[in-house]
């Protein structure tokens, strides 16, 4: 008997490589291990409902009785020591040795912590796993002053939720504004105008200086301005650094992530990695890129699968994303970096609207707030290699927009480049 696929990281990716691998008739053993003792959960809801709900459960990727039918060896609780590339072998914490035909590293990312005096106070936290989000719920049900740090997705979605729950919620931002890495000046704009709305106070051009605790738990956050924020409970959302020290020691290549192929294999070919880990050459923007969302790594998880199975095909999915902030659903398709001029459809104070981002005349993304049309219409076009000038996105509509993409599809022409 073979010894098969195994799996290192439970999340959307590591469980979509298994399912995925099954679903095409994949027949030899597939093991999937998780460091943390739950069943596998989706993430984004713990920013948002979950800390919300005092009552809230964590919602399952798939039933428990998915990993049994489709004979899926699923091991919570197991931390790997080191991966043997020759042996194609794992060492196991606490002892033992699992072997692979094939390994996925679906190891993640972890958030960036902080060197200050005073940061390993009871009540600093980061959220990324399900117990954090539990400490966070619990501790923001007894605190009436809240401070995030970074003003990115995490801390954001948190902070709306927090303020909506009638804690006093500032959010401390290094850089001029808000979402740096995520979208345009505009839609950050936006979102910071419609959080303030809402009593929370942004501080732009800010970072914490240090932290004060008494009996061993913070109660205030000094900023780099010298201001004393009371606080509670401090949360750090100032990004992510991929988990790569089990790749790295086996002597993969590295750098901001595992090194991966268009077909997501590493520089050992019976490894791949996939999902927030995986650092490959982007088709859109000719550079490498490593993305954290959880399209990004069910669409590897995928690959990965028909990779094993000898079906890959290139790498080549559109990136998409999304976040809900207070009343806002913000939904991005594509990579916008580089972009030169946008056109704005929509009404800012109406809360809806898009930004179509050009560089010259080709689009490289849409940004949309409360408007998933044309999210979805963004999705179609860059997946068909479809760009429409900027005059056609102002003078035209969404049906003529579907209805171009249909004649470029006509045409043979969804395989050209932008």
């Amino acid at each position: 008997m073979k010894n098969g696929v195994v799996i290192i990281g439970a999340g959307h990716a590591g469980v979509q490589a298994a399912a995925s691998l099954r679903e095409l008739g994949y027949d030899q053993p597939v093991i999937l291990l998780s460091d943390e003792p739950e069943l596998p959960y989706h993430k984004p809801p713990l920013s948002k409902m979950f800390i919300k709900d005092a009552e809230g459960k964590a919602q399952p990727l798939r039933g428990e009785a998915f990993y049994a039918g489709s004979a899926i060896d699923f091991r919570p609780g197991v931390r790997i020591e080191r991966i043997d590339v020759c042996r194609r072998s794992l060492e196991v914490a606490g002892g033992g040795v699992t072997n692979f035909d094939n390994l996925i590293l679906a190891t993640g990312s972890r958030p960036r912590t902080l060197a200050l005096p005073g940061a390993d106070l009871s009540g600093v936290l980061s959220l990324r796993s399900l117990a954090d989000a539990r400490l966070i719920r619990d501790l923001s049900a007894q605190s009436e002053d809240v401070v995030i740090l970074g003003g990115g997705f995490i801390g954001l979605e948190i902070a709306a939720t927090l303020r909506a729950g009638g804690r006093t919620v500032s959010v401390l931002e290094a850089a001029d504004r808000l979402l740096g890495r995520a979208v345009g000046p505009m839609v950050a704009a936006h979102v910071r105008r419609r959080l303030e709305a809402t009593g929370a106070r942004i501080l732009l051009g800010t970072t914490v200086a240090s932290f004060e605790g008494k009996n061993g738990h913070v109660s205030a956050i000094i900023t780099s301005s010298g201001e004393r924020l009371p606080a509670r409970m401090v949360v750090v959302g100032i990004g992510a650094l991929p988990n790569v020290e089990l790749a790295q020691a086996a002597g993969l290549t590295v750098g901001n992530g595992i090194h991966v192929d268009h077909q997501m294999r590493s520089s050992a070919q019976e490894i791949l990695a996939i999902g927030d880990v995986a650092s490959y050459h982007h088709w859109f923007t000719g550079s490498r890129v490593r993305l954290e969302s959880v399209q990004n790594a069910t669409d590897q998880a995928r690959l990965a699968a028909r990779t094993i199975m000898g079906q890959g095909d290139a790498f080549s999915a559109v990136p998409w994303f999304w976040s809900d902030i207070d009343d806002m659903k913000l939904q991005m398709v594509g990579l916008t970096a580089g972009g030169d001029s946008h056109v704005l459809l929509g009404s800012l104070p109406d809360n809806k609207f898009s930004i179509y981002h050009f560089a010259g005349q080709r689009l490289l993304g849409i940004e949309s707030v409360n408007r998933p049309s044309d999210h979805i219409l963004g999705r179609k076009m860059l997946a068909a290699r479809f760009s429409p000038t900027p005059r056609m996105v102002i003078e035209g509509s969404n049906t003529s927009l579907n209805t171009a993409i249909a004649d470029h599809l006509k045409q043979g022409r969804a395989g050209a480049v932008l």
